[in-house]
């Protein structure tokens, strides 16, 4: 098994009710506090989010996730470091492109035409998320193992050719797959995508990102909480660098750091196991 050394996201939740830390960085100072950790941790890349996606968030209106987002993307440009904002809302994603965040990360991988020529003349990369409610949040909808792979991508189909036609460079796009309840309810759902990830680099030929960190398919087979589920987390996240994985979000950059770090090692100089 070779692994690939993927750039890491590290979570930042400026929420009150992200399923696994939510209340805990929704203060602007804790917020700077845990995405300098996160980066001295590992992370490449902070994935900041004001607004919860699990299908038990409360709705947050544009204008509250600009303020909660605001002063943290401010103390963090200020420091040169590499930013993402994970929102939805096309309010939110024409205020992030304006501080000059690196990375818009949609969850509903922008399905918003009229703003296609507004992220056509931006700088940021985009990560387009497919899931499988379309719109909003992450919903509870039952989707079979097998028909999976071709809803992913016949959404990629359409979604990347829609962008490109309005402008949006195609070196410009990062692919989210998505994970637990975004791709459905039944945890082998998920299992099957994190296994098929080379069907979906090699169809696309695009960068692939994934994030299934603490998600509710690990738990479902551990039986663990969101809190305890770190160990689950780190083996979904190394089996995904095998796979091909380009991107990974996690709320735990130092232990996957750390896991990359032990199969390069046993890798050996060839790069194989």
């Amino acid at each position: 098994m070779s692994l690939v050394t993927p750039k890491v996201l590290g979570i930042v939740n400026i929420t009150e009710d992200s399923f696994s830390d939510g209340g805990r960085f929704l203060d602007a100072s804790a917020a700077i506090e845990h995405a300098h950790k996160l980066a001295n941790d590992g992370a490449d890349i902070l994935d900041l989010g004001a607004a919860a996606s699990n299908p038990a968030a409360k709705p947050v209106p544009p204008d509250a996730e600009i303020a909660r987002l605001a002063p943290v993307v401010a103390a963090l440009k200020r420091e040169g470091r590499a930013i993402s904002v994970d929102s939805f809302s096309p309010a939110v994603q024409r205020w992030a492109i304006s501080q000059g965040v690196d990375y818009l990360n949609d969850i509903q991988g922008f399905p918003e035409p009229q703003l296609y020529p507004f992220l056509a003349t931006a700088p940021a990369k985009l990560i387009v998320m497919h899931a499988v409610q379309s719109r909003g949040r992450a919903g509870k909808i039952d989707v079979p193992p097998d028909e999976i792979m071709d809803r992913i991508k016949s959404f990629f189909d359409q979604r990347i050719a829609a962008l490109t036609r309005a402008g949006v460079a195609r070196d410009r796009l990062v692919l989210d797959p998505g994970m637990g309840f975004f791709v459905g309810t039944n945890p082998q759902t998920s299992f099957t995508v994190l296994r098929r990830l080379p069907d979906l680099r090699s169809a696309f030929g695009l960068p692939v990102l994934v994030s299934v960190s603490r998600k509710s398919f690990l738990r479902a087979v551990t039986g663990r909480s969101a809190d305890a589920a770190g160990a689950a987390t780190l083996a979904a996240e190394l089996f995904a660098a095998s796979r091909g994985a380009d991107y990974i979000r996690t709320h735990d950059p130092a232990a996957l750091r750390d896991g990359l770090l032990v199969g390069k090692a046993l890798a050996g100089p060839k790069g194989e196991a």
